[in-house]
């Protein structure tokens, strides 16, 4: 890859030799334009002028802080840099004590400082020691996009036409909004993102090895999707808006700071559109029998977004933080099948054709509020935080279904239609609180508390009509009337430590204690409280060759807890010959993560290298049976059922490769390739799969004259081996062009995704002792979209605050959840 043999021709610095004295110097490094932390930035101190020999070197630590110790008295300078921004050299005097060295606000490259003007972009992606950022408003093909499409393109993720998510091959993940949980994200993954406007989103944080203060769920890491939040002293915001032939949206975004209060706001809407069609062909292995399923339809839904935050410094060292926001989302999926059934006996042969519209709908509405108190020892700091989530849904279809028929006839003609209507209510509350306590300028000790109470369940009615019925009649068995209680308390404890200069330690543990109930109305049945405790540890260590090479080993013991979509009971049987439902007796899954990850950084770019191990036992997997084998003797012949269960083990080996190159100036190169073998093994089902999968990554963009943007995208996977059967392989890429104008205050961009193949065919297959089937969906990718967006004012980050994670649930049915 030319990210790779431009990062090998860098040169390597040499340590310099450890200083001796009772001097230090302290400082913090920010981006000049967004006033925010440069994590793990270089910082070199250097003799004075002309002298550039260093006389010693540091990485500043997640927040921007660095502390020199052991130096000589005397004039001196430090130098900090990183890549991506432009270099602050600085001089300073040492003495026999401490020295606060102050704030160094590091330009981003290219950044012009004269007059007011500000003009730079930061790299499209940053390979840091512990995470892989996706800057994605440094990448013009998002402009007018959703979230859907930014993950897209993330290093580690991978998404399919549905708008399913996977990460390093798995769907078994938490996604934040700036570092908080969304139970709409957590309970419908696919449709959710789609209500969040790709110009509302900054970064994307790709975290494999979550430390102890994130909650133990989600065992192929985390993805935190941060927010633009502007907050400077003067009015700033945004207006844009996009339409093409898959998506359309319009956002705006209204920020001010004062002296103590910052306030920030943003809304969007926005609708999504555009065909679909799939084909199965089902094999009975038992008679010969062959089902033949094709659908074509169309899909379509709008969403509408709004937040609203508010910072109050209530002293130099106080800070209240009040963060609202509101998330909907509605739409239909419309699909006409035709189902043609051959038996071995002609006589019981079938042919239909079902004419069914599904109907969802989502709210999510969070109100979080945060008090931060930071103390006159540095690094040291205690929050309490307290949020209330209401987050609700609805599903439902209607079909007609006309036998002996390959077409739709007219509805009076129907020989069979049912209709169902079922909600999913659901509210979260939450506490949390942390404190970091340093202990001198090498240690540290990260404690915290939390407690979640969680509540969902679910309510659906089904009403069928023979041709012969006059109204539709209640299905009373076909009902379902259930709660579901989930109540999370947790404790955590991390130490990390700087044994020298080259190496750091962190250990780490969080225990957590889950409870469970559940009510069934229909049956009047219940599952008995029941609790337990798991201990997760983790721990890390960063051994640090130079300013700019490292090494990192990490381990962690990750839970995942079943969420909605899983332990729903209700049958939906809304597709023909294909049955579904939850099972809310389902246990929890562990996991055991390892990695080792190398890291280098230099002026031609970075280059991660990481080689993994995940292994998950009593892991919960979608199951397929016939209807006969799993009890339903009403079902149509051929008919199957899918349900989840904890039967299986399984073992992901990985090896990712994820490098930046700057080959020219003003062209940039991200992107690598990753290789997966992967074991599977389920005792009880008598089925061991394995096999290797893999998958690319490139994004590149090219300055142009005249302020011109050229950028495109790639990923391609191969298909991977699943419990029953394989799973789909992918393709999709994008490229666009950028035209700012009205003195940098204004963009039009034109993007175009999968240009030369009109759609692109996600082909899986499913083997049973009892039946085979090869499923193919098509994802109509090929699409093109217009946008414009006018900022005014200037657009820059606010203060950082913590906010909740409730990362700790898992995802069902395409959305969070699975392997």
């Amino acid at each position: 890859m030319l990210a790779c043999s431009a990062l090998f021709s860098t040169a390597r610095a040499q340590a310099p030799a450890a200083p001796t004295g009772t001097g230090s110097l302290t400082g913090i490094v920010l981006d000049s334009l967004k006033k925010e932390p440069v994590p793990y930035a270089t910082v070199v101190l250097l003799p004075p002028a002309p002298n550039d020999k260093p006389i010693t070197g540091v990485a500043a630590d997640d927040n921007g802080r660095f502390s020199l110790t052991k130096l000589a008295p005397g004039p001196a300078r430090l130098r900090v840099s990183y890549v991506g921004y432009g270099t602050q050299t600085k001089d300073v005097t040492i003495t026999a004590g401490a020295t606060d060295a102050g704030t160094f606000r590091l330009p981003v490259a290219g950044t012009a400082l004269a007059e007011a003007v500000v003009i730079g972009t930061k790299p499209v992606v940053e390979v840091r020691p512990d995470r892989i950022v996706y800057n994605a408003d440094q990448d013009v093909t998002n402009a007018g996009g959703t979230a859907s499409d930014v993950l897209r393109k993330a290093p580690l993720l991978a998404v399919d036409g549905d708008g399913n998510v996977k990460m390093r091959g798995s769907s078994n993940f938490k996604v934040l909004i700036n570092n908080k949980p969304s139970p709409t994200l957590a309970s419908n993954l696919a449709e959710a993102l789609k209500g969040i406007p790709a110009e509302q989103i900054q970064s994307v944080e790709i975290i494999t090895t979550p430390p102890a203060k994130y909650d133990g769920e989600g065992t192929a890491g985390i993805i935190n999707i941060v927010l633009k939040k502007g907050s400077t002293q003067k009015l700033n915001g945004r207006v844009s808006a996009s339409g093409g032939n898959r998506n359309s949206n319009a956002n705006a975004s209204l920020n001010f700071k004062t002296k103590k209060l910052g306030f920030t706001s943003s809304a969007g809407t926005g609708g999504w559109y555009g065909p679909n069609a799939y084909d199965r062909t089902r094999t009975d292995k038992r008679n010969s029998s062959v089902l033949q399923l094709d659908g074509v339809g169309n899909y379509g839904g709008r969403w509408n977004y709004g937040s609203l935050g508010l910072d109050y410094d209530l002293s130099e060292k106080q800070s209240l933080s009040l963060a609202a926001s509101i998330n909907t989302y509605r739409g239909t999926d419309f699909n006409n099948v035709v189902n043609r059934y051959t038996a071995f006996d002609p006589a019981s042969s079938q042919l239909y054709t079902r004419s069914t519209t599904n109907r969802f709908s989502g709210f999510n509405g969070e109100l979080t509020g945060t008090y931060t108190k930071t103390f006159a020892t540095a690094r040291k700091e205690w929050s309490v935080l307290g949020q209330y989530a209401n987050n609700s849904g609805t599903f439902g279809y209607d079909f007609d279904q006309y036998a002996n028929s390959a077409v739709n006839l007219k509805t009076s003609q129907a020989s069979y239609r049912e209709r169902s209507r079922g909600r999913t209510p659901g509210h979260e509350i939450t506490f949390q609180t942390d404190l970091v306590q340093p202990f001198g300028e090498k240690h540290t000790l990260e404690t915290g508390l939390k407690a979640i109470w969680r509540r969902t369940g679910s309510v659906a009615d089904v009403e069928g009509k023979q041709l012969s019925d006059g109204d539709f009649v209640l299905l009373p068995a076909r009902a379902t009337n259930f709660d579901y209680d989930q109540n999370v308390q947790a404790a955590y404890a991390t130490y990390t430590a700087k044994a020298n200069k080259k190496l750091s330690v962190s250990l780490g543990g969080r225990l957590e204690r889950t409870s469970l109930a559940a009510q069934f109305r229909t049956t009047n049945s219940e599952l008995p409280l029941r609790s337990y405790l798991t201990l997760l540890p983790n721990g890390n260590a960063q051994y640090a060759f130079s300013d700019n090479n490292s090494l990192r080993l990490a381990y962690s013991k990750r839970i995942t807890r079943p969420y909605i979509d899983y332990l729903n009971p209700f049958v939906d049987r809304s597709e023909p010959q294909n049955i579904s439902y939850g099972n809310p007796n389902l246990d929890p899954e562990l996991t055991d993560s390892y990695e080792l990850s190398f890291n280098t950084n230099g002026k031609a770019g970075s280059l991660n290298i990481s080689g993994s191990l995940r292994r998950t036992g009593n892991a919960i997997e979608s199951i397929r049976k016939t209807a006969a084998e799993a009890g339903f003797t009403d079902a149509a012949p051929g008919t199957t059922v899918r349900t989840y269960a904890n039967v299986a083990s399984n073992s992901f080996y990985q090896l990712n490769f994820y490098g930046t190159a700057k080959p020219v100036e003003g062209w940039d190169i991200s992107g690598g390739p990753d290789v997966q073998y992967i074991v599977r093994r389920s005792p009880a089902l008598g089925i061991e799969r394995r096999g290797f999968t893999a998958g690319l990554n490139l994004n590149t963009s090219y300055k142009l004259p005249k302020k011109f943007t050229l950028q495109g995208f790639l990923y391609s996977s191969l298909p991977s081996p699943e419990l029953q059967g394989r799973g789909a392989a992918n393709l999709y890429y994008q490229m666009g062009v950028k035209k700012t104008f009205f003195k940098d205050k204004a963009d039009f961009v034109l993007n175009l995704a999968s240009p030369f193949n009109n759609s692109w065919r996600y082909r899986s297959t499913t083997d049973t002792p009892d039946f085979s089937e090869v499923s193919n969906n098509y994802g109509y990718m090929r699409g093109f979209r217009v946008s414009l967006a006018y900022r005014f004012g200037t657009e820059q980050q606010g203060k950082q605050r913590k906010s909740i994670s409730n990362d700790d649930v898992k995802g069902g049915g395409g959305k969070q959840g699975g392997q």
